[in-house]
């Protein structure tokens, strides 16, 4: 796992510098929300649950880096709530890739138990964005405490995402 995660990292940091000025999108000033519903532990392990999640996502950030907060919680009582960075990156016209890392803290309820009460969790996005600046699209993330205990199973969601751009509900 963790050479994958050498490599992904390593991809990411050359589409970066390919990528680097600020890209502007609908919705970019005021930021978004985007909401997520999906699968948890949906690579075979035994703790499999529905999951929710719910984002802010800065619109302003240093040069293409935004910050995010964000609640998560699972249909076990499992909850994580932190923030993070993240990078939007247009790739095509009206599809994007979207990167987010950050680190809060876990409470497994009656679910699957991480080790540890900081984890952290990160996500790989894929959307389309419609005329009016929202976007629909998939997303795998994982959540890992990165070592900070013995025990670290960590867990992969698979998440449908609807992403809001904040100045379609707040009048300006």
């Amino acid at each position: 796992m963790n050479t994958v995660c050498r490599i992904l990292g390593a991809f990411a940091a050359s589409v970066l510098l390919v990528a680097a000025p600020a890209w502007a999108d609908p919705g970019e000033e005021t930021g978004f929300l985007a909401l997520g519903a999906g699968y948890y532990d949906f690579d075979g392990g035994d703790d499999d649950a529905a999951d929710f999640r719910l984002d802010y996502r800065h619109g302003q950030g240093l040069y293409f880096v935004k910050p995010w907060v964000g609640l998560q919680a699972t249909s076990d009582g499992a909850v994580w709530g932190g923030g993070g960075i993240y990078i939007d990156i247009p790739i095509y016209e009206r599809f994007y890739l979207t990167g987010t890392f950050g680190a809060g803290g876990y409470s497994d309820g009656d679910g699957k138990d991480l080790g540890h009460t900081i984890e952290f969790r990160s996500q790989a996005e894929a959307t389309y964005r419609f005329e009016n600046g929202m976007r629909l699209g998939v997303a795998i993330s994982h959540l890992s405490n990165a070592g900070l205990d013995d025990r670290n199973p960590g867990v992969n969601i698979l998440s449908a995402m609807y992403i809001l751009p904040l100045s379609s509900i707040i009048p300006e």
